[in-house]
């Protein structure tokens, strides 16, 4: 992480004390290759791209694009604010400045960024494994994560907040008969880190917790800001067509199709999906086959120009199979 410079350079606080605040601009930058969705990360893939908001910056977004710019030589292209996060335990006692955590989300494809020393792409599920269940139910939530869950709702004080806990996690990972929601991310790592199964949870001290469940760790509030990235992208691509950006100048329908799935964790009704897109007038062909699939080569498609022009107002309503 980069130094904070300050914005406001002395706050007084009910104690008396000055209190520094300073503001980070963060970006979740996210890919899709060959079938995998991947983030943008500096720091040993421990850290998200990220900077300081300086005075010299004409906005917030000119200054992210700097500090990605700078950090990782990759240009940025579509980007919308994420979420603005400023909660003072999720940070760490040892920081002596308040700071307030401003997030982008960004959509490009990797094959446009150049190979460095100090950055790279690593697949979001690495960070959270429980994520994808495009090949069913991963076994790391019925052999580690339940259990553990569960015995932490039991362990409650009082029978009212065993109940509470017990229903977040079903409700959050769905069981007693609920379905699993896709778009529950930030809940799911929001009740790990309460249950402080998460590594980021533990920093700071020995608090006599049992080690924290697989899945990669970040820095600071780092995996909690990528999470609200990858909640924000699944539910968007329902309803807008941000995956647009994520896609090849041509591609074939099977590859639109995967890049969806990868990136909602969960597979699509094939006819379903390809109903919708016809239905949406969403591609025409761009001429040409290719012969990546078995058997009869597949048409290769693009987005109609009218589409990307309006891609701001225009949307998609993709049927994720909930079988």
């Amino acid at each position: 992480m980069q130094d904070k410079t300050t914005l406001a350079k002395k706050q007084t606080g009910r104690s008396g004390r000055s209190q520094a605040v300073s503001a980070d601009l963060i970006a979740v930058v996210i890919a899709v290759t060959d079938g995998k969705p991947r983030v943008l990360t500096v720091g040993q893939a421990s850290a998200l791209p990220s900077g300081p908001f300086e005075l010299g910056h004409r906005s917030l977004q000119s200054g992210l694009r700097a500090w990605v710019e700078r950090q990782t030589g990759h240009p940025l292209g579509y980007i919308e604010q994420l979420y603005t996060f400023a909660d003072r335990d999720r940070i760490g006692e040892e920081h002596v400045q308040r700071v307030i955590s401003i997030s982008y989300l960004g959509l490009t494809r990797e094959e446009q960024a150049e190979r460095s020393a100090v950055h790279g792409w690593r697949g979001w599920y690495d960070y959270f494994p429980w994520e994808d269940h495009r090949a069913g139910v991963p076994p790391i939530l019925a052999d580690v994560l339940m259990p553990r869950l569960l015995a932490w709702a039991d362990g409650a004080e009082n029978m009212n907040m065993r109940r509470d806990r017990r229903q977040r996690v079903a409700y959050a990972f769905g069981l007693d008969g609920r379905n699993w929601n896709e778009e529950l991310v930030l809940q799911r790592y929001e009740l790990l880190y309460e249950a402080v199964l998460v590594a980021e949870a533990t920093r700071g001290g020995d608090n006599g917790s049992p080690p924290s469940i697989p899945g990669r760790s970040m820095i600071v509030d780092h995996r909690r800001i990528l999470a609200t990235g990858i909640a924000r992208l699944r539910t968007k691509i329902k309803y807008r067509p941000v995956v647009f950006e994520l896609m090849p100048p041509a591609f074939t329908l099977l590859q639109l199709q995967r890049t969806v799935e990868a990136l909602a964790g969960r597979l699509i009704h094939k006819s379903n999906f390809r109903r919708l897109i016809e239905q949406q007038d969403l591609v025409e062909e761009a001429g040409g086959t290719t012969a990546e699939t078995v058997g009869r080569p597949a048409k290769l498609f693009r987005f109609r120009h009218a589409v990307l022009d309006e891609r701001a107002a225009a949307g998609t309503k993709l049927p994720l199979s909930r079988t």
